[in-house]
């Protein structure tokens, strides 16, 4: 049975993350059990914020002054709720709940969260410094992308917080962002981040399919096949790994088998841009564009993607080609066929990717 891996686990602070009450006792104490617990998961790319009752003033402080405030992401520090507490948090990052995991040292609490988000997973405090050695907490493979995951979504709160701040239109807030996409061939040290990103990503993830490393691995080595990975950074740093396109090369077309961008750079119009690039490159090479789209409540804004640019379901007779037999209707995958028109382009992003139609390497 495969287990589902932790995104992002909620600590309560009092006889939680540290010993004692801070409001009762004005002093506490962090373990060293702990604070590995914590420099582990950060280390893994699982994510980490506090569910507190607590004066959020004196709580921060305490975090600060003892080493640890940094490791935590959008920190709800007050007198609500645990289980709205992780809700928020939950909602923000964009997380699906069975991907959050609570620890708190008092069952009441424990269970108001499982009350009210049974989806989360709940640990007692006296587990907390065993965290580590589960296997939800154990991801098969810690990509570079992972070891920097947290600084990744702080600067993307930065971005977000001066976006909300600032009164310039939306397209001259992102050419202010300088925003570079990087489209390239993926190498044989890409395929785990590769991996991350189809398991990672249901938002915006064209058909839910997940590829594993072996396949990924030969679907490298087919020259029928192109898997390319998309980074994005700008004046904040980078976004990292943030999409994957496989694209099958028959004689006559091109078919898009998987295009999954992460939610974080959805704003930005990274699909879009993608599509918008490929497009240009199944001109240049004088074939036919056609992708393969699964509809589910959760890709709607993939969907939206792919029909701004110009992709409409149609009748698949002409696509006979398919070495291995594939067919739209299967699984409920539906065929989309590029069909002529304008197309939007992306000003505020500047774009740096291969020739599709030149020899690779």
């Amino acid at each position: 049975m495969t287990v589902t891996t932790v995104k992002c686990l909620v600590w309560d602070l009092d006889d939680t993350l540290w010993q004692g009450i801070l409001l009762e006792d004005g002093e506490v104490e962090l373990t060293e059990e702990i604070r590995k617990v914590v420099l582990a998961l950060d280390a893994r790319g699982i994510l980490q914020s506090v569910a507190s009752k607590n004066d959020h003033e004196p709580a921060w402080a305490k975090l600060e002054e003892l080493g640890l405030a940094e490791y935590f992401v959008l920190p709800q520090i007050g007198w609500g709720t645990k289980s709205e507490s992780v809700r928020t948090i939950a909602e923000r990052l964009k997380f699906a709940l069975p991907t959050i995991a609570f620890v708190d040292d008092r069952p009441a609490e424990r269970a108001e969260v499982a009350f009210h988000l049974p989806e989360v997973r709940c640990y007692p405090a006296e587990q907390a410094a065993a965290l580590a050695d589960l296997p939800e907490f154990n991801p098969a493979v810690v990509t570079t992308d992972a070891r920097r995951r947290r600084t990744m979504y702080q600067a993307g709160f930065r971005r977000d917080a001066e976006r909300a701040g600032s009164a310039a239109p939306d397209a001259e807030f992102l050419r202010s962002l300088e925003l570079v996409m990087r489209i390239g061939r993926a190498t044989g040290e890409d395929i785990s981040r590769v991996e991350e990103l189809t398991l990672r990503t249901s938002q915006m993830n064209a058909t839910g399919v997940h590829y594993p490393d072996e396949r990924l691995r030969e679907l490298l080595a087919d020259p029928g096949h192109e898997v390319l990975v998309t980074s994005m950074s700008d004046r904040f740093g980078p976004h990292g790994a943030v999409g994957v396109l496989l694209v099958e090369r028959l004689a006559r077309r091109w078919h898009i088998k998987l295009l999954a961008t992460s939610c974080r750079v959805v704003s930005f119009g990274a699909g879009s841009t993608i599509l918008d690039w490929l497009i240009g490159q199944a001109a240049a090479a004088g074939v036919h564009l056609t992708a393969a789209f699964r509809p589910t409540e959760r890709n709607r804004m993939m969907e939206i993607a792919y029909r701004f640019a110009g992709f409409e379901e149609q009748p698949c007779a002409c696509c006979s080609d398919a070495p291995d037999g594939e067919r739209a209707a299967a699984d409920g995958v539906q065929l989309l066929h590029l069909l002529p028109g304008p197309r939007p382009g992306s000003p505020t992003v500047r774009l740096e990717a291969p020739d599709l139609t030149a020899p690779a390497g």
